[in-house]
């Protein structure tokens, strides 16, 4: 059962990393939309707006909306997956060793 479940696990994450790479990929394809930030502030094109002109959405943009929503919930899952228990970072680290105990000599009287 356990073969099983740690197979699962790393199906899961080869699933997540070819994801990413997805995303990385799309994300880099898109057209960027900063060039025309020069004619918002000043400069001609007033039929513009501030960040460039609204386009429709494309394929790009759409693959960007649904490989973003697989990243997000992905690594939510894996991160709940992935926990071996309810145990801490430190949950099998000894702590600092007490420091030895020197016996205190009783007080004498008189002295």
């Amino acid at each position: 059962m356990y073969n099983y479940l740690l197979m699962l696990y790393y199906l899961l994450v080869g699933l997540y990393l070819i994801v990413c790479l997805l995303l990385l990929l799309v994300v880099l394809m898109q057209q960027g939309k900063g060039g025309d930030m020069a004619s918002a502030f000043g400069g001609g094109g007033s039929s513009q707006t501030a960040f460039g002109a609204r386009a429709g959405a494309t394929v790009l943009t759409r693959a960007t909306t649904v490989l973003g929503a697989l990243f997000m919930i992905g690594a939510i899952f894996l991160g709940i997956y992935g926990q071996k228990g309810p145990g801490s970072v430190l949950s099998g680290v000894k702590g600092p060793a007490a420091p030895a105990q020197v016996p205190v000599a009783p007080a004498q009287p008189g002295k």
